[in-house]
């Protein structure tokens, strides 16, 4: 006996963007790619083009070494100094994509690496990236749920109408010690 099909559940869309960025890093990329060498071999000549894109991969192993090392030293005296270190990983992290893209052959990826490494660029691609992050990873909690009965908005216990946080005291939770 054969058995009536289920009904195919559809997976929702909710990263719809996902094919045209696949499609541009696989397809149009390497085309634009290409067709930037072809330009350049054309005004320059061919020997010169391999000249010119050794040179770019030797300015941008460069260029990732100074300012990696730059990023590392920033983000151990952010350490040292107990604050938190975001503008220092999203520098190390933007170094690290902007060296990912110099590692590939050709002009058009090199030239948007160069802007991601480069400190008088990077603070651009570091505002996009952090407008982004907040978007994807910032949950706000709310009070309240989860935390069983008495703790409801605004409370930091059961009957206290204070917020945990800092205060005239310090950062101070008040709370019960359960053993």
């Amino acid at each position: 006996m054969s058995h009536p099909a289920a009904p195919r559940r559809t997976p929702t869309r909710r990263r719809g963007w996902l094919r045209p960025v696949l499609v541009a890093a696989f397809v149009l990329i390497p085309l634009a790619e290409i067709w930037a060498i072809l330009q350049v071999g054309q005004l320059v000549g061919p020997w010169w083009t391999i000249a010119l894109l050794v040179l770019d991969s030797m300015i941008g192993a460069w260029l990732i070494k100074r300012e990696g090392g730059r990023a590392w030293a920033a983000l151990r005296q952010a350490l040292q100094q107990g604050r938190m270190p975001a503008r220092e990983l999203a520098d190390g992290a933007l170094i690290l994509i902007g060296g990912t893209l110099m590692l590939s052959p050709g002009f058009v990826l090199d030239l948007a690496g160069i802007l991601l490494i480069l400190p008088f660029t990077r603070p651009v691609a570091r505002r996009l990236l952090t407008s982004v992050v907040e978007r994807r990873l910032v949950v706000v909690p709310t009070f309240g749920a989860g935390f069983g009965p008495g703790f409801d908005s605004g409370s930091a216990g059961p009957g206290n109408g204070r917020r945990p946080g800092p205060g005239p005291e310090g950062p101070v939770v008040r709370g019960d010690v359960v053993e």
